[in-house]
């Protein structure tokens, strides 16, 4: 099954690709590995703002992460010249999670976007990871991540 068709089994419509908010590219190719930026979390077209622990709890953040996810894959559409079956495989994701001092449970966040990865790209979407929480995120975003991925 191509990724095309997991996507819309998972009712996913590509997004363009975000416009850079700073003096950045969206990627960055080096031989076969492809490096996407950070992408916020966005609702709305709008920065997802909240901070995990305060304003909302693990299952909204899972869900700030998952619409993360989709918005790197629309930047990894583009960034294999339209060709998401060309990812070899996803190497690591690395999450920044808007969060108070005492909550923890930033893995679990993270969880959204690694979920949907794996669900997109099967065994190729098993990836390295890691979560941190973090005191802000730009523009006041709950979850931010960047992704890096080998391709064929």
């Amino acid at each position: 099954m191509s990724v095309y068709d997991r996507l819309q089994e998972l009712n996913i419509t590509l997004p363009p690709v975000a416009v850079p908010a700073a003096a950045y590219v969206p990627y960055v190719q080096t031989g076969n590995l492809v490096f996407l930026s950070g992408h916020i979390a966005r609702r709305d077209g709008k920065p997802w703002v909240a901070q995990l622990g305060r304003d909302i709890g693990t299952e909204e953040g899972k869900a700030a992460a998952r619409a993360v996810a989709i918005d790197l894959l629309g930047t990894l559409h583009e960034a294999t010249g339209g060709d998401l079956n060309r990812v070899k495989r996803i190497v690591k994701l690395m999450s920044l999670v808007n969060s108070t001092g005492d909550f923890t449970e930033q893995h679990l966040v993270t969880n959204g976007a690694s979920e949907l990865i794996g669900q997109v790209f099967g065994e190729a979407g098993k990836h390295a990871r890691s979560a941190f929480g973090v005191a802000q995120i730009p523009m006041g975003a709950c979850v931010e991540i960047e992704l890096i991925a080998e391709l064929a």
